[in-house]
């Protein structure tokens, strides 16, 4: 009796129905900048469906993400610094969220919610990094960082695709956005019916590159450069989406206990151009325009229907915690967050006392951490860039003038606080993030060159695999090729594994050494991916190698898909580094179909 008096009364506080859980509309694009809204300026883009949203919404001015996709996914997932979550780069291996860490869709799922992934994951493609490793019950998403890139289906692009639905290849009608939207309001209006608490992240890869849009879309932006008119048509097709499933909500009786968020992960890719918001920088930069982004949030039975802004300073390790706090579920007591629910920020009514912090974003895109490298030290009036310059975001929001010697304590300070966060996380980076063998929940694993761990990115596009892309600097016998990259591996079960070693992937039914035709482009500014011819690699023999040792070596016979071998396995962690022998020397197998055998 008294646990239900207790939950009642962390209801009623919470300004709920006592017996209703909040159902959480996530939606966060990508590569979609500040600026690149018209409700925050911008004299082009048409977002009348967002513009709608943000009137009616909570939002943040002073919101920061990581300058990148993954990282900034990462961080909202888990609320904690990318860089403590194994998630710096978008490749390399350094995209795929450690087993250790506990996800937004586990921590809800945990509380009782229908957890549904759509899109964009970018967190890992083998176990136990999908998202239906993390607490994502229905999932419904590309591979890779994108549509076309390597993990991703095979010829895949923006329009009539397929995906990866609950770990199951399936074919899809229709825009990619269209598509991904459409599947989450089937989850959504499933859950409504059965008066189930929902956690929908719709995580979308427009309007990231290739630059594609329904050709109707591009046509309301036909005065604007084709690049820009693509990037434009993307967002505004979300923006229509946005629309729909809003109305939907409206439609299933659930709009006004619905938590709807809209946010984007990094400053823009292709709007600067025509309207940054002022700001220095976009994509990838330490500056703000590469980390301030937009953050609306909507919940009219908790009182945030009304336009709100706060321009304290805020983060995406906020999310979480937020989240955690609105609808009144526990995070696990193993959990510290590096941030802090950003509750009364949001809330019109709340009387704010919030004292000024430090924060860190910071672009790293390294096989390891580099201390300082393209890094922003936050504060509420201070941004000091890459340890050296310091700008006055009070007097100086564009970030122009480098006032580092006129305030030498706040230097001082923003400096000792990075020092010490760098000294807590450099002992982490060393965790290698490790695809699993041998796992029930994955007997059998394709492994992609998006993944190899090496010193430069890896071919991480289906571009790339198409031009036979990946070979290293000649640095070995007679000036050939050798092959640097490796897949970091961990073998759950010793025994007997077969390695198929494959030129291109299992669904494409090719020869190793064949020469594919360009494949059909789509409508868009670039061209597709798979628009282009595919080279033969012309590749003599297949090694697998295993901890720096070549186990064995065959011929490629002239019509084979794939080069099979078998070896034994000891449990624990290995390198993965099987190559295919070509004129220039070594060349890594792009795809890799690891079975357990026995």
């Amino acid at each position: 009796m008294m646990k239900t008096a207790l939950l009642l009364l962390t209801l009623i506080s919470a300004g709920l129905p006592p017996a209703s859980k909040p159902n959480i509309v996530f939606v966060i694009t990508d590569d979609q900048g500040y600026g690149d809204l018209a409700c925050n300026g911008n004299p082009v883009v048409k977002t009348p469906n967002i513009d709608q949203l943000a009137s009616q919404s909570s939002g943040l001015t002073n919101y920061h993400v990581a300058p990148t996709c993954s990282p900034s996914r990462s961080a909202l997932q888990t609320g904690h610094w990318t860089d403590r979550t194994g998630v710096w780069h978008t490749v390399n291996g350094r995209s795929m969220l450690r087993e250790n860490e506990v996800t937004m869709g586990q921590m809800l799922k945990d509380a009782g919610y229908a957890t549904g992934m759509f899109g964009k994951w970018h967190l890992g493609d083998n176990y136990p990094y999908r998202p239906e490793d993390r607490g994502f019950s229905e999932v419904y998403r590309h591979g890779g960082g994108g549509v076309g890139q390597t993990p991703d289906v095979w010829d895949n692009a923006y329009f009539d695709g397929a995906y990866f639905h609950n770990g199951q290849m399936v074919p899809a009608k229709g825009f990619c956005t269209d598509v991904f939207f459409a599947q989450a309001n089937k989850f959504i209006t499933d859950c409504a019916q059965a008066k189930k608490p929902f956690l929908a992240y719709i995580s979308l890869n427009a309007p990231h590159g290739p630059l594609h849009a329904p050709q109707k879309y591009m046509d309301m932006y036909a005065d604007q450069p084709d690049g820009t008119a693509a990037f434009f048509g993307m967002i505004t097709n979300i923006d229509d989406n946005l629309g729909k499933t809003r109305k939907l909500l409206t439609e299933l009786g659930i709009h006004e206990n619905t938590i709807f968020i809209f946010t984007t992960d990094n400053g823009t890719a292709g709007g600067a151009n025509v309207f940054n918001a002022g700001m220095r920088g976009m994509k990838g930069s330490e500056y703000d325009g590469g980390h301030r982004v937009p953050f609306f949030l909507h919940w009219p039975a908790g009182k945030m229907d009304l336009k709100h802004r706060s321009e304290i300073l805020t983060h995406a390790v906020d999310v979480l915690p937020t989240l955690l706090d609105l609808v009144g579920a526990q995070k696990p007591e193993s959990v510290t967050f590096d941030g802090r629910s950003i509750r009364t920020l949001l809330d019109p009514k709340a009387k704010v006392d919030w004292a000024d912090r430090f924060l860190v974003t910071d672009s790293q895109r390294v096989r390891d951490p580099i201390k300082w490298k393209q890094t922003a030290v936050m504060s509420q009036s201070f941004r000091l860039v890459n340890g050296e310059e310091l700008y006055d975001m009070t007097d100086d929001p564009g970030q122009q003038t480098n006032v580092a010697a006129e305030h030498p304590e706040q230097m001082a300070a923003m400096r000792r606080f990075y020092d010490e966060w760098w000294a807590e996380l450099e002992p982490t980076f060393a965790q290698t993030t490790e695809i699993y063998l041998g796992h029930a929940a994955a007997p059998v694993v394709t492994l992609t060159a998006h993944d190899w761990i090496q010193g430069k990115n890896p071919p991480w596009s289906q571009v790339h695999i198409r031009n036979g892309e990946g070979l290293n600097t000649k640095t070995g016998n007679e000036g050939l090729a050798v092959h640097r990259g490796h897949w970091a591996v961990k073998v759950i079960t010793p025994g007997n594994y077969q390695f198929a070693l494959r030129r291109w992937p299992p669904e494409s039914k090719q020869a190793i050494n064949v020469q594919l035709p360009a494949g059909e482009n789509v409508p868009g500014a670039s061209k597709a991916y798979r628009a282009r011819p595919g080279v033969s690699i012309a590749a003599t023999e297949a090694t697998l190698r295993i901890d720096d040792k070549d186990l064995e070596t065959k011929p490629v016979s002239a019509d084979a898909e794939e080069v099979l071998f078998t070896t034994t396995l000891e449990s624990g962690s290995h390198q993965l580094a099987p190559v295919f022998h070509v004129a220039e020397g070594e060349l890594g197998a792009y795809y890799v179909i690891v079975s357990k055998l026995d």
